[in-house]
């Protein structure tokens, strides 16, 4: 079973990955950059800011400690533990994979951080805004999707690495909200107390 997964991964990773173009291939070089979108990441702050206030920082102290959560459980914990070279590693698949400018990668690629940071980040800030911020929680799932689906075009990664790494980005990011609202109504509840009291 293992090995028909393995066999259907490949398939439609090659697929995928072959179909690339001049303008995609800028585009998803720089979908895969993690600095190009610091602008994205100060606006979103500066959103959170505007529409929190002071609460915002302990948003971004959330939103950090689950990134980094996500990084480590994805980069350092899976791919070392299970070891699955990236496809630009194969030497079976040399030939056949279209890499863009930035290279090879790592050796090992399951599961994808690319994927499993971007959408540990999306939902969380999805589930975090309340109702009526619809086209917002749509194009932080389109930038997520862009992400991930950029380690395919880019050759870095297969299907299953990046399917995998949204699952574990989507689970981190469903708890991490949990421990939020609890957070939120423990801290209402003591400013209530504190405001009874006073």
């Amino acid at each position: 079973m293992l090995k028909g997964l393995q066999t259907f991964d490949e398939t439609l990773f090659l697929f995928l990955n072959g179909k690339h173009s001049p303008f995609f291939d800028v585009l998803m070089y720089w979908a895969s950059n993690e600095f190009f979108w610091i602008p994205l990441y100060i606006l979103l702050f500066l959103f959170l800011f505007l529409r929190y206030k002071k609460f915002s920082w302990y948003i971004l102290i959330c939103v950090s400690l689950l990134i980094a959560s996500s990084d480590q459980l994805s980069s350092n914990l899976i791919k070392n533990l299970v070891q699955r070279p990236r496809p630009s590693h194969v030497l079976s698949l040399a030939g056949r994979v279209h890499l863009s400018k930035a290279g090879a990668g790592g050796e090992y690629g399951f599961v994808s951080s690319h994927a499993a940071n971007s959408f540990a980040l999306a939902l969380f800030l999805v589930l975090l805004l309340p109702r009526g911020n619809s086209a917002i929680k749509y194009l932080l799932i389109g930038w997520a999707l862009l992400v991930s689906y950029s380690r395919i075009y880019n050759g870095v990664h297969y299907p299953g690495d990046v399917l995998c790494g949204i699952l574990l980005g989507g689970m981190l990011a469903f708890i991490y909200h949990r421990l939020f609202s609890y957070f939120v109504s423990y801290y209402a509840i003591r400013k209530r107390k504190h405001a009874y009291r006073g």
